[in-house]
């Protein structure tokens, strides 16, 4: 009897397997994911589209979060075959995928910087990471100099740091889907927070306590989700002088004749301050790739090879035009071998 059961599910995840791929109807890549790696695929897909038999992949903005929710949702035409994203896979997210059936091949493309700019109508600021936490967490230290939170009661940039303008906080920022908004709160909010000696030793005390009031922001209007796009923030701060906004390095390095950089920690967002790491909020970006939907997929070889090519993700690739900051050629090496290789992630990676 036993032996027997065995057999019948051995057939339905044949048959069911056999479904995934009945569908031959999509003929096209298609890839989900960050708003900050999408212009990125774009000028990729494009080129492939252009130079191969095959169709240009279809690419949607949905944030890094969304597009790790619908990647890793099954094996199938159905499903996206690739995702972008502005940060690292989480294991949740891994282990979601895994017992989906998904075998994942991380591939990372280059680094990018998270910037806080204004309009140029404005004067350039120079703020801190202490200054940026302290203008946008939920809770911060009591004003009083006593180690206690409070709910953040600054108003003004000059509230939180007398040397900074005594204009409104007003920062057009990215939802909490967004990879561009979890590395905001960990490189520059928490950054700040580790300034304050009772914040830092929370870490140890109660990491919970201490992620809640490093990663928490504001909601009281000072700080605006504006969506995941990105060229909508800049849209936005050409109409408000006054206003600031967080998007990636690509956005500030193909508008600076609208917008400018804010100095962070006395480094200014360019792009070989981002290469030598001495800008302080800087981040790798990523995209995620379907190993089943590889062979199953026209063109998918094809376009992974062209966005692993020198010519693309290299020193002087075409991305870098768009912004990207590019690897060490070494490791380079290392992700174009995982592609080539389709090598699978595994829980041992995280």
């Amino acid at each position: 009897m036993k032996k027997a059961l065995l057999t019948v599910l051995a057939l339905v995840f044949v048959m069911t397997t056999g479904n995934l791929w009945a569908d031959s109807s999509r003929d096209y890549i298609s890839i989900v994911g960050s708003s900050t790696v999408y212009p990125f695929a774009t000028v990729v897909a494009e080129k492939f589209g252009k130079s191969t038999q095959y169709k240009t992949p279809k690419i949607e903005s949905t944030g890094s979060g969304g597009g790790h929710k619908l990647f890793g949702a099954g094996v199938g035409v159905q499903h996206p075959d690739i995702t972008n994203s502005s940060r690292r896979i989480k294991k949740s997210e891994f282990e979601k995928a895994s017992q989906n059936g998904i075998e994942i091949v991380e591939v990372k493309i280059g680094y990018d910087g998270i910037v806080v700019a204004n309009s140029k109508k404005g004067a350039a600021l120079k703020l801190t990471r202490k200054d940026l936490y302290l203008a946008l967490a939920a809770q911060v230290p009591n004003p009083d100099g006593s180690e206690t939170l409070v709910a953040n009661p600054y108003k003004t940039w000059k509230d939180v740091n007398a040397s900074l303008p005594n204009t409104k906080i007003e920062v057009l920022g990215p939802p909490p889907t967004s990879g561009t908004r979890d590395a905001f709160v960990e490189l520059a909010m928490e950054g700040g927070a580790k300034k304050f000696g009772f914040i830092k030793a929370m870490k140890k005390a109660d990491k919970k306590k201490y992620k809640s009031v490093c990663h928490t922001v504001r909601e009281d209007g000072a700080y605006i989700e504006a969506g995941e796009n990105d060229n909508l923030i800049v849209q936005k701060l050409e109409a408000n002088s006054k206003a600031l906004g967080i998007f990636g390095f690509s956005f500030l390095d193909q508008n600076t004749d609208k917008i400018q950089g804010s100095f962070i920690d006395g480094v200014q967002p360019t792009f070989d301050a981002i290469a030598d790491g001495s800008y302080p909020v800087s981040r790798p970006l990523f995209f995620y790739v379907k190993k089943a939907h590889v062979d199953k997929i026209p063109g998918m070889k094809g376009f992974l090879k062209e966005f692993t090519s020198e010519k693309a993700w290299g020193d002087e690739g075409y991305l870098t035009d768009k912004g990207l900051i590019p690897m060490p050629a070494a490791e380079r090496k290392e992700f174009q071998a995982a592609v080539a290789n389709l090598k699978p992630m595994t829980a041992s990676d995280f």
